[in-house]
Order: C-alpha cells, then structure tokens, then sequence
C-alpha cells in the first residue's frame, strides 16, 4: 500500500522474493557482507536497530551508493547500486511506539543507516516498552538498552497497536517510508489494528520455517491482502540452541532436497515461495548468499519462477513436519507479559 506523494513506479517488497537478513551479523562482518550482496543481486536488505548493526550497515550502504572515498574525500564513482533499486528495510523498536516517540525511533535508524527513507518500516513487536531516551542524531548505540524488557518489567500496557499505527502513517504522508507494516502479529491482533487504519498494513513479517508453518496466519494475510513475510525460514541455525532441533538435517528435507541437486536450505526457501511467502535469509558469506537467491529465476512474475519446484506430494510430506515450533520465543525473554504477544 502506498500512499500518493510515492512515486507508482517504486517496487514493492513482493518484487524481491528473498531478501538478507542482517540478524546476528557481526559489525566487523558487515562491510564484506552487504558488498557481496548487492553483487550477487540482493536488493532488498532487512535490519533493525536491535540487531545493533545498522550504523555499520548504513556505511556500507554508503559505499556501495555512492563509491569509494580516498583520503582526500574524493570518490571513485564506483557505485554497485542506486538507491530507487534498493528496498531497505527497519522496524520500530519496542521503547517507541507511543505516538509522539514513533518518529524519534525513525530518524534514529535513517541517522544510522545514512539514508532520508525507507521503503517498508515495520512495528518490530507489538508490545511496547517504556521509552528510552536517545539521541536520534548521533550514529551507533553505547548500550543495547532498547532492546531490554527487565524480564516483562519494562514493558508498557498503556500504548494500544492504534496509537503506534496512526504515527506510522503520518510517516508515510511525511515521505519518511513508502510502505508501512507489521512484525510478529497474531491473527487477533492483526484483525484488531485492520478494524481502524488509514493504510492498511504492507506486510506481516513472522517466524515461518516447516517446522512453524503458521497455515492460519498465512491463510489470514492472504485473505486481507497483507504480505506474509517469512523470517527465519531456515530454522534459524545460528540462533538456536544445541538442545533444539535442527531443521537443516531434518531427514525428510534432505530425501527432498537429494531429488532436487540442491541443498536443505535452498529446498525450504523454494518450500516458502511456492506457498505466496517471501522470505528473510540471513547470511554473511557469498557462497550461501548466492545459494539462497538462487533459488529464484525471475521475479518479474507473481509467484516468481523458481528454480525448484516441489511436487504436490513433496508439499504434503514438509506439511506433515508442522511441529508448533518456535526459535523465537517471547515467554524467555518477557515472563508473564509475553502473553500480550502469543497466547
């Protein structure tokens, strides 16, 4: 959904099916990481100020737009990218999201990132903190304080999906974002924010992988026009824990992914296409970057062409992995109070 001052030739998030994912990518991995990607083709780019990279990632941003520098300020003009090419995307942080703090959070991730807009700004979490005040002018974070909830203590009660939303909007009639949308809703409370909004929301972004296959959120965004969007769809290898179980060698995946010549990973990206999702994939290094847009052949198309198709006997046997679960998980971080997110 755009509003009317974006221009109509802009794309939209369903034009880039697979997206990078910036989670846990280390600041001194960044540079090499985000170069790698916008050679390979990647051009939309997903961040977040809780990942605590996106001053690093706004300088490569900057190198990649605008060349390299030399010692005396001049530039090689060697740019990999234009910026109208590129489909950048931040989320809110949970100790904004009362009306008058949604844009300070705002300003603070294009100070960050280097940029005067978003394409698609996300409501990370729908629960809110209290506010942490900061200086959205200065680059970086000294600590990772709006990211810690005290265990639920931290969280506000007060500020409704409403409040937050109506500020998202007025950030797209500013120009600040083109798209606007939503992270980790339940079907409840997506309903409940679409029952009074001016612009309804561009994207639900949730944990979505085979073993989480979210058929009734999905179903939902469908039916309501709202873009699902699957994070994690590889189980989140570098996130979880020994003890949980590894969806990369799960053995029906690796029967399916022998038929195919093709990889665990490359098999659950095609898996997510194939149903109408897009998807976020972290990684930091070419050879799994290139694995993983691989995957698509050409995007111009709704659904994109794939390079694997999966039988309907194959979807059936991945449909039989559902297991309800979750790497994500807000009752470790947030006690009791996590309930206000997933029931």
């Amino acid at each position: 959904i755009m509003s009317d001052s974006c221009s109509s030739s802009h794309q939209s998030m369903k034009d880039y099916p697979v997206g990078l994912g910036t989670l846990d990518i280390a600041p001194e991995q960044v540079p090499a990481a985000i170069s790698s990607a916008l050679k390979l083709g990647y051009k939309r780019i997903d961040c977040a100020p809780v990942y605590f990279n996106e001053d690093k990632i706004g300088d490569a941003l900057f190198q990649a737009l605008n060349g390299n520098y030399d010692d005396k300020g001049n530039t090689n003009n060697n740019s990999i990218v234009k910026r109208e090419d590129l489909y950048v995307v931040s989320k809110l942080a949970s100790p904004f999201h009362r009306k008058e703090h949604v844009k300070i959070g705002l300003q603070k991730t294009l100070t960050d990132l280097r940029l005067s807009y978003l394409d698609l700004y996300l409501i990370h979490w729908p629960q809110a903190f209290y506010f942490v005040d900061i200086d959205p002018t200065t680059r970086g974070y000294e600590n990772e304080d709006i990211d810690d909830s005290g265990d639920g203590a931290k969280i506000d009660p007060t500020v409704s999906v409403h409040e937050t939303w109506a500020a998202m909007e007025e950030l797209v009639d500013e120009g600040l974002v083109r798209e606007i949308g939503v992270s980790n809703f339940p079907v409840s409370l997506l309903h409940e924010l679409m029952t009074n909004c001016r612009i309804p929301p561009a994207v639900n972004q949730v944990e979505a992988h085979p073993y989480l296959q979210q058929t009734k959120l999905l179903s939902y965004c469908q039916k309501r026009g709202v873009h699902f969007q699957a994070y994690s769809p590889l189980g989140s290898p570098g996130y979880k824990e020994d003890d949980e179980p590894t969806l990369l060698e799960d053995p029906v995946l690796v029967k399916i992914a022998a038929t195919h010549n093709a990889t665990v990973a490359q098999i659950c990206i095609a898996w997510a296409l194939q149903r109408g999702t897009s998807v976020v994939a972290k990684s930091a290094t070419p050879q799994r970057q290139e694995e993983n847009l691989s995957v698509v052949v050409s995007s111009s198309s709704t659904p994109p062409e794939l390079k694997i198709r999966l039988s309907e006997a194959e979807l059936k046997e991945i449909e039989g992995l559902e297991r309800g679960y979750r790497f994500f998980r807000p009752e470790d971080w947030w006690g009791e109070m996590a309930m206000a997110v997933f029931n």
